[in-house]
Formats: structure tokens, sequence, C-alpha cells
């Protein structure tokens, strides 16, 4: 009988209007000045400023730090930490997607453990928890506002870090569609593929469970029945919330059970190249999971019932083939890039970049150890 531990923020408000809990939050907290943590696009759109009125309703004093870079570096937390510092704040309030959240996390772990961002690598190495973070999410993919893990990119070694800690887990996640209706249709379509990335890595790894199962299986339907309603328009309302839901399971899922070697190598090109996560995992998803479905092709049934497909009378091998055939679908639909080559990508770097993906901590989440040729080889086959 094996034993699972399910993580999860402790308070998580989501749909419409939900925002408004922001206020009442901190003071039942006994919070008194948050550190916003956000990115110049959400600050000059007025995203951020939708929560920063919020505060401003409610006479609660803040700051803001938004020097965030879409894959954040050590620099941009060790800057962030010296704020908060130099500001006197008791807590975050985090503003955005992946990037906001993972810096919020970073600067909460070292506000209270001190030390390097460096020295956090890996699985659960701080000693205390983090600094109170409400995690505002703006984007229905990465599901950072949910999870243990953040990513930081470490600029001198051009490697993607993954912490994996449960002391960075937020307080309260919020997630009101309302926040989503003005993101761009490509932004969209990179997050709502990150996030069924999210949902199919737990379903094939070796750490999934029935409670995991259940939450990746109905984000992988709500995530094809309504990404590319929200990509074809922005205000659609239904499919925003719909997919509000759909990264909140997702996000659970992955965070429960793990991922693979799609993370483990979107990362390098992350890392390396300073690309888009969402687009990476969305590229790579369809061919590393062909790889996997050689080793367990079983756990690809229920992911294409989820789609559609009258698994009764289908192999296990069929199943497999169905589902990635339609994400590949998904993602032509919704405008992924076809090719590595057309985002700057080069073949002398295939093999740093494999090198790199054999020890990114969300390896060992595969169903199978690939080695280095097999890596390259499914690098190549997006190049």
């Amino acid at each position: 009988m094996s034993t699972h531990v399910f993580y999860v923020p402790p308070v998580n408000v989501m749909g419409k209007g939900c925002l408004q809990e922001i206020g009442p939050s901190l003071k039942e907290m006994k919070l008194s000045k948050p550190l916003v943590v956000t990115d110049a696009f959400l600050l000059k759109s007025g995203i951020a400023g939708k929560v920063l009125t919020i505060l401003d309703e409610a006479a609660i004093p803040y700051a803001v730090y938004s020097d965030v870079r879409p894959n954040p570096t050590c620099k941009n937390v060790h800057d962030g930490v010296k704020f908060l510092k130099s500001e006197g704040c008791d807590s975050l309030i985090s503003i955005g997607g992946g990037s906001p959240q993972d810096t919020a996390k970073a600067i909460g772990i070292i506000a209270t453990n001190g030390g390097h961002i460096r020295d956090y690598e890996g699985v659960h190495k701080s000693a205390h928890k983090s600094l109170p973070i409400i995690a505002v999410n703006t984007t229905a993919g990465t599901s950072s506002e949910v999870t243990i893990n953040y990513v930081i990119t470490d600029e001198e070694r051009k490697v993607k870090m993954v912490m994996v800690d449960k002391n960075s887990l937020a307080s309260i996640s919020v997630n009101d569609p309302e926040l989503m209706v003005d993101k761009p249709a490509d932004l969209t379509a990179a997050t709502g593929m990150d996030a069924l990335t999210h949902a199919v890595e737990a379903l094939v790894t070796p750490g999934a469970y029935p409670v995991t199962d259940a939450t990746a299986l109905a984000a992988v339907e709500l995530i094809f029945q309504y990404l590319p309603r929200a990509v074809a328009n922005g205000h659609d309302l239904e499919a925003r919330e719909q997919l509000v839901y759909a990264v909140f399971l997702g996000g659970m899922a992955f965070n429960n059970a793990g991922l693979g070697y799609v993370h483990a190598m979107a990362h390098q090109l992350g890392g390396v190249y300073d690309l888009p996560h969402g687009v990476c995992n969305a590229m790579l998803l369809p061919y590393v999971e062909e790889e996997n479905a050689k080793h367990v092709p079983h756990r690809f049934r229920g992911i294409a019932r989820a789609i559609g497909l009258n698994v009764e009378e289908r192999t296990d091998q069929e199943c497999a083939d169905y589902v990635i055939e339609s994400i590949k679908r998904l993602s032509q639909e919704v405008g992924i890039p076809a090719t590595l080559s057309e985002l700057g990508v080069n073949e002398v770097d295939l093999e740093l970049l494999a090198d790199n993906a054999m020890k990114d901590a969300c390896a060992p989440g595969n169903p199978f150890t690939p080695t280095k040729d097999e890596v390259i080889a499914m690098f190549r086959k997006i190049l």
C-alpha cells in the first residue's frame, strides 16, 4: 500500500469576481503591508491595477516590485528580496502567470530562510515556511499559484533551476477569469497548452494515483473543449472560467503526481534561449508522449476517453495514437509554432540541451528513462 501526500493551498478562491476576497483575506490574516510582485506588462496594461485598486479601497499599504522577466532570474529574485526588506513588507501578493508567481515564491523563501536561491534547487531544501503569499493568477496555464514548484533561471549557468518545496506553497490562490479576458491569443494558446501538458504528464507518470488521475482527466476534457474558444475570442467569459477550473485541476494533479521529460526538456529551451515555457511544452508534448506510449500505452486509454474516443473496442496503442494526433491537431488549431528552428534553436546546442534535461528535477517522473541519444532524437523531431 502506497502513502500519498496531497499538497494544495489551504484556501482557493475561483470564479468571476473573486478578486474582491483579497482585502478581507489580508485583514483576516493580520498582514499589514504586502509586496506586490508582478511584471511590467501587467502593470502597464492595467491588469495589476485591478488588484491595486482593491488594496487602495481597503486602505491597505503596499509596495510594488515589477521587474520580473518572462523567465525570472536569480537577479530578479534577490533584487526583490532587497526591495521587500527595504519597504518593511510582511507578505507577498503575486499577480501574473508563472513568472511573477515563481518569483514571489522564491522571494518568500529567501526572506524566511536566507542564503542564495541556488541553495534551494531540488526537492524540499528549505527549513522554514515562506512569507504568506496571496497568489493572484492572470493566466490559464501555469498553475504556479497552487503548486509547490517554482522555476528560476540561473543566468550564469544558463539553466532553469527547478525547486520543489512544500514551504513555497501559497496561503491563498485567486483565480478570477475577469483578469484573463484581455490576454492575447498567442499567450492564451501557450498557457492553455502548458496546462494540458501538466495534466497529460501527471497521467502517465509512475507517481499517478486515483486522486491525481481524476483531477488530470477532468482538466484534459475542459482544455480540449474550451481552449480553442478562448483563443478565438478572449472575451468569451464562459471559456475563460472553464479554463480557470481546468488549470486548477491540472495543477492539483501534477503538484502531487509529478511531471516528466516534456517539462525536463522545455526547461532547457527556456534556460538557453529564453523561449516561452508553454510554447516549448506544446511543441514537445506529442513527441515525448509518442515515446512514453511505447512503455505505458494503457495510461492513454483514459485520456482518449476524456477527449471523445469510444475506447471499448480499441487497443491501448490505438488510444495512445488517437491522443497524440489530437494533441497535434489542437496545437495547430490554436497557433503553436511548428518547429524550434523558427524560434532560433540550433542543432549545435542539442547535446547541451539533452545533458541538462537529464539532470532536471522533472526527469525522474517520466515513465521511462531515455538515453542521451533518445533525448536528442526527441528534440530533433521538432527542430
